[in-house]
């Protein structure tokens, strides 16, 4: 556990390091592009922080490369390499995207691509575990179909969430976070090591979203961009595939001592056939909604539209950061139950947990104009832009029209990102102030 710490902590401190001069970069590369009419954000702010991201990846990857237990995962294994191959591919796509822009078209072929050259090192679904009939074993095609399919969802359902300052970047955090405890138990629990390389995705991803957060946290500094979003998205499908499929029944039918209660035990393991779903479920019913939205509108499923789910909870009178928050709320409550579903899946205790909580979250959901403040003695935690009376009339003026351009209708919402790989327009604040 130390060394997944240690990893965490690099790649979470490279990243956040990295982002104050990628912004500059950003800046002076010219990567903020015009106000569309669609934007409600005034100001261009930089983007191409996933060049940030991508630095942490590298640095958690080689720092983990030479710790004592860590080095086994690359010595025994090539999925590190195959990550950071399909990553390099659809970082690079996204920091083109973020400078020039390209094609809807093009991106989706540059994710098959990327997802591609990962299966071919080893980085796929060999076998899915079937209840009751157990492992099937799957075509080279029929492999690769599902693994392309996999990482090209979960890549555009991580980037359609990516509309407000600091969602993508936390409810992916609170994802990999839930993924790796459920990794790490099948490896040091069962003694599985095919679940070490998702282990050790899974920290790093949590290191790259918890650095980059602070710089990207409302009102954001720096966004992270199409090469921020759909890398982050392919880390955590990559984290999935490598555990789906690649562990034996029989590791686990060893330290159970019956089918039975491998079939119990193999819970976390069916799971995952769903698991980047289950784990991004508000994103990628997002991803449904924002289809089946525009295909019944006569538009095609590529077009930008203004439902998504954080754009209507802008609408109804959420803040923007209450709206971020209540999202947060909603993809842990559904990550984590998941995770302690199929680890004691018997306990009657975790689902009222899950049922109060979740009727906890639509009161909340509900009210939207009941304001929590932090308490007194918690504001020496939190940056001096979020203590009590430290915002300035300037923002607070800001704030203020927001408010008043809701409730006139004038403003009907965000626009969202297309379909496949469109960066959705982040929201800021910044009217009155200048970009930091």
């Amino acid at each position: 556990m130390r060394e997944y710490l240690l990893t965490l902590c690099v790649a979470a401190a490279v990243t956040y390091l990295l982002t104050g001069p990628v912004r500059k970069f950003a800046i002076a590369a010219g990567a903020m592009p015009a106000i569309r009419a669609r934007d409600v954000h005034r100001e261009p702010t930089p983007r191409l922080g996933g060049i940030a991201l991508f630095g942490g990846l590298c640095a958690g990857l080689l720092v983990a490369s030479q710790l004592t237990n860590l080095s086994d995962v690359f010595k025994l294994s090539n999925e590190p390499r195959a990550l950071l191959s399909g990553a390099g591919l659809i970082w690079l796509l996204g920091v083109l995207d973020d400078k020039w822009g390209v094609d809807a078209l093009i991106k989706l072929g540059g994710q098959m691509i990327a997802a591609g050259v990962m299966v071919m090192q080893g980085l796929t679904i060999l076998w899915l575990p079937v209840p009751g009939v157990g492992p099937v074993a799957l075509s080279p095609i029929q492999s690769t179909l599902l693994t392309v399919a996999l990482v090209v969802i979960t890549i555009n359902a991580v980037n359609f969430v990516d509309g407000l300052d600091g969602l993508a970047a936390g409810m992916v955090c609170i994802a990999a976070i839930a993924f790796f405890l459920y990794a790490y138990r099948l490896w040091f629990g069962y003694g599985v090591e095919q679940a070490a390389p998702a282990a050790l995705f899974s920290a790093i991803l949590v290191g790259m979203c918890a650095g980059f957060l602070p710089h990207n946290i409302h009102p954001a500094r720096i966004f992270m961009g199409d090469s921020g979003s759909m890398l982050i998205g392919l880390v955590m499908a990559a984290s999935a595939i490598s555990v789906t499929g690649q562990v034996d029944p029989d590791v686990i039918t060893n330290t159970t001592g019956s089918l039975r209660s491998t079939v119990h035990e193999m819970v976390p393991v069916y799971i995952p056939l769903l698991l980047p779903l289950t784990l991004i479920a508000i994103p990628a019913a997002d991803l449904v909604l924002a289809v089946v939205r525009r295909t019944w509108n006569g538009q095609s499923p590529f077009a930008a539209d203004r439902g998504h789910l954080h754009h209507r909870l802008l609408e109804i009178g959420h803040s923007h950061s209450r709206a971020v928050l209540i999202m947060y709320f909603w993809s842990a409550l559904i990550a984590f139950g998941t995770v302690a579903f199929s680890a004691r899946s018997s306990s009657m205790w975790i689902l009222l947990v899950v049922v109060v909580l979740s009727a906890l979250g639509l009161v909340v959901l509900l009210s939207p104009r009941f304001k929590p403040r932090a308490p007194r003695w918690a504001e020496g935690f939190l940056p001096p832009r979020y203590r009590a009376g430290a915002r300035s009339a300037a923002t607070t003026a800001a704030d203020a029209a927001d408010a008043a351009v809701r409730e006139t209708g004038t403003l009907t919402g965000l626009h969202g990102a297309t379909a496949i790989g469109d960066r959705a327009p982040q929201t800021d604040r910044q009217s009155v102030t200048s970009i930091r």
